[in-house]
């Protein structure tokens, strides 16, 4: 592909993202608008009331204040680190919602408790005198800016890597690679070990494909420990924090020392310690930073300041400015690996910095414009993931359909076949769970492990692997959910609670708790997992397995895995609708999610006319 034609590419990108910014700021505008607070808490856009709790300067000198939700706790929340918010007041009702003139940044987020970045003490001061005090997202204007500034930038690069990198991803050249002996590691199998070998000879870009269960990770870790030896520091991303967190912890694990930008979204000792602002805060030279801080705060309330403050003044901020940079310049230096998402290689702590290779974990999630963020710091790019997965989210679904949900990992997994390392080895199923997976999407590449191909619960001449429960005929049937636009099957889900509490009489309710059978409850409607999360919440029979069952979206069982895994279909019509049903990776997902046992529960005469589903039941029905 010529330089043009790789522009053209991209500017096509851009277009399709700008589409998509489009329809993402008008629909959160429209909902800003139109739906009342009550409806945005319980699609997890809004929490109301909060109480609000300290505030205080973090290590970075931002002001900063805890808020608390009071209410709605068992509410899934799309509250993250990072994203803008804004605050608002009402007293209920019919009453007007009335918005605080300003935004805020989420700087740490859990279930119930945020801590949020404010702009100015003004806005602070606004925030602990109202009253009835409510916080929602704001649109994310800053990852959209970024990621057209990123392709701004690739488009227009006439010479130098990042040009070679475009015209190589875009063209049908043969990607470069070094001569270097095979890898050999005891704890890799061989389709492992070759994936190494490859990342360790590109000399451009490579990709390592990862089916469910095949150990990725692991080869990710072993793979950068590599690189490790023959270059001083890599930069590791992903698209979300969640990503970015879980590879960081396996990088700390093998002896890895990691520099963490951006907060973590599982908070724990060992992931707090190797944070930017923790090592920043710990590092000795601060106290001196923060007096400093202090002091110039101090002195800047101070009214009709003198000519003698104001030099003052202006040298504490010198001084306090040489002292940021030292300690930045000795953190960097101390750690061989810099973790961050694909937006926050963005941040000004890493401004002039230049890796010689890139790490893209989970790139089949990430939007190639995101990608390129962070390949503009970089001289070679390694992308890790499965595109038979989870795909980006794109609300925007004519710009879906035009191309942008294609990724820059299935870009190059179509266009240089030979840069790609399958993982073919999975440790996680059961060969009868992973079978119809394998065969479907991995072209029955994909083999199981001799130690977990026959592993089960209960023998095989009393229960199989896998179960679909067809619940036609059962009065299943699906409802839209006006709050949450989405899709609820209250029967199924009764009946998906009935099953499992079956299975678990039929292990042996002792069984379960002394051997920690693990549950996972799946649905691809949030609706759905709600009601589920309600009725085990509140039947008593589950009190003594609560800690063994977790319910979620397919999204939200991402990267996870369980013995028993039930996946509650919901859809149920005489038309044979199945909406996002119909996008497969998802479905291919939720089943791998499980090791021993798989129950599916859903309308066979509505999902079957899809052939998709057609071959999966009848591969079910003929075991």
């Amino acid at each position: 592909m010529s330089a043009t034609k790789a522009i053209q590419e991209l500017s096509r990108q851009a277009m399709l993202l700008r589409m998509e910014y489009e329809a993402e700021k008008d629909s959160f505008m429209k909902h800003t608008r139109e739906m009342g607070v009550a409806r945005k808490v319980r699609r997890g856009m809004c929490w109301y009331p909060v109480k609000v709790g300290q505030s205080y300067y973090n290590s970075l000198n931002q002001l900063v204040l805890e808020v608390h939700r009071t209410q709605d706790q068992d509410i899934e929340h799309s509250f993250e680190y990072g994203r803008p918010v804004t605050f608002f007041t009402w007293k209920g009702g019919d009453s007007e919602v009335r918005f605080l003139p300003f935004t805020a940044t989420v700087s740490y987020v859990d279930e119930d408790r945020m801590v949020l970045a404010l702009p100015q003490r003004r806005g602070f001061m606004e925030i602990v005198s109202a009253e009835n005090l409510g916080v929602q997202l704001y649109f994310d204007e800053t990852s959209y800016r970024l990621m057209f500034e990123a392709l701004n930038k690739v488009m227009s690069a006439g010479k130098g890597r990042l040009m070679e990198l475009r015209e190589l991803i875009y063209g049908s050249s043969p990607l470069g690679r070094h001569s270097a002996p095979a890898i050999h590691s005891p704890g890799l199998n061989p389709t492992q070990e070759q994936a190494v070998t490859e990342v360790i000879r590109a000399k451009d870009v490579m990709v390592v494909h990862g089916p469910p269960g095949t150990g990725k990770t692991t080869t990710l870790v072993e793979a950068i420990y590599e690189t490790l030896r023959r270059e001083c520091q890599v930069l590791v991303c992903a698209q979300s924090n969640m990503a970015v967190d879980w590879i960081s912890e396996k990088l700390v694990d093998s002896g890895l020392s990691v520099l963490r930008v951006g907060n973590p979204t599982r908070v724990n000792d060992k992931m707090l310690s190797f944070t930017y602002e923790q090592m920043f805060s710990g590092h000795p030279d601060y106290p001196q930073l923060w007096n400093l801080r202090k002091a110039i705060r101090e002195m800047q309330k101070r009214k009709g300041k003198s000519d003698s403050v104001r030099k003052k003044i202006e040298s504490y901020k010198l001084r306090a400015t040489e002292l940021e940079q030292s300690i930045r310049e000795q953190l960097f230096a101390q750690n061989r690996v810099i973790a961050c998402t694909l937006t926050g290689s963005a941040s000004k702590v890493l401004d002039g910095m230049r890796f010689s290779t890139l790490f893209i974990d989970e790139a089949a999630q990430a939007l190639e414009a995101a990608c390129w963020i962070a390949i503009s710091k970089a001289d070679r790019v390694i992308l890790a993931g499965d595109h038979q997965q989870l795909p980006p989210t794109i609300k925007c679904f004519e710009a879906a359909r035009q191309g942008l949900d294609k990724t820059l990992m299935e870009r190059i997994v179509e266009g240089h076949p030979e840069s790609v390392s399958l993982l073919q080895v999975q440790y996680r199923m059961n060969e009868k769970i992973m079978r119809f997976s394998s065969d479907y999407f991995y072209g029955g590449k994909v083999q199981s492990a001799p130690a977990v191909s026959s592993r089960v619960i209960l023998d095989a001449d009393i229960d199989s692997p896998v179960t679909w429960i067809d619940t036609a005929g059962l009065d299943c049937n699906e409802q839209f959910v006006q709050e949450t636009f989405g899709r609820i099957n209250k029967p199924e889900a009764d009946l998906c609670i009935q099953h499992l509490k079956d299975y678990f009489l039929k292990v042996g309710h002792k069984r379960v708790l002394e051997e920690h059978v693990d549950v996972g409850i799946i649905s691809p409607y949030k609706a759905q997992v709600q009601y589920i999360r309600q009725r085990v919440k509140s039947d008593p029979y589950f009190k003594p397995f609560r800690h063994l069952v977790t319910i979620n979206t397919v999204d939200g069982f991402q990267g996870q895995e369980r013995d028993v895994i039930v996946i509650s279909l919901v859809r149920a019509n005489e038309n044979g609708e199945i909406g996002f049903l119909r996008d497969l990776r998802r479905m291919n997902v939720a089943m791998t999610r499980a090791r021993m046992k798989l129950i599916i529960l859903g309308n066979a005469s509505t999902l079957t006319r899809h052939p998709f589903y057609r071959k999966l039941y009848d591969s079910i029905a003929s075991e």
